[in-house]
């Protein structure tokens, strides 16, 4: 991903971010590495960095800017299936890179919360989720919460790529991070400002490669 168009237009855009354009690239090489060899992105987060993890699965599931109609096996299935509506569906639906935000799932967070500790809501999920060669977007503007901090540990214990992004100093979960991205920023705002276009453009850098 060297000399990358897109990172190259980030960085104009964001000049602060320029310290971290081989972080940056180094993080869209590592999820595309992932998915080739048939892996999956785990997210999370807290408050509006959970949101961001919502936000990131949204962006690799189905079409960010690019058409992503379903391969011609799939297509061919889903007549034979249904028909009409499977024709229906071979038109409308869209290829998806796997991908699984944390945050999302709140039976399971509660009942972890209530049953095993409130802190492992993420690493737990981690625990049944995570495989060998699978990406964890660990995401905290302080680098400090537990939870995420925890779901990092689990991640590096069954050998996924951790990828935290975070603010300026990286706080305690820099120690878990394969790659670190803390954006040159303190005030949990201003850090969550700047995750935001560094995460669209991995999406569309991944996007990009295999559609």
């Amino acid at each position: 991903m060297e000399n990358n168009l897109h990172i190259q237009q980030l960085v104009k855009r964001y000049s602060q971010l320029a310290e971290l354009k081989n972080e940056i690239e180094r993080a869209g090489k590592a999820i595309i590495d992932s998915y080739e060899n048939g892996g999956k992105v785990l997210v999370c987060g807290n408050g509006g960095s959970a949101s961001d993890s919502d936000h990131i699965v949204g962006e690799l599931m189905k079409s960010f800017e690019v058409k992503r109609p379903v391969n011609q096996i799939l297509k061919t299935n889903l007549k034979n299936v249904a028909s009409d509506r499977g024709w229906y569906l071979s038109e409308k639906l869209q290829q998806g890179l796997p991908a699984i935000s944390l945050t999302a799932h709140s039976a399971l967070i509660s009942a972890v919360a209530n049953d095993i500790d409130g802190d492992l809501v993420f690493a737990q999920q981690v625990t049944g989720y995570g495989n060998k060669g699978d990406i964890l977007i660990g995401m905290s503007t302080s680098g400090n919460s537990q939870n995420v901090i925890d779901a990092l540990i689990v991640a590096k214990a069954k050998n996924l790529v951790t990828i935290g992004f975070t603010g300026k100093t990286g706080g305690k979960m820099k120690e878990f991070c394969d790659i670190l991205i803390n954006v040159p920023e303190s005030r949990t705002a201003f850090v969550q400002e700047l995750h935001l276009p560094i995460y669209h453009i991995l999406c569309l850098e991944v996007e990009n490669h295999f559609f």
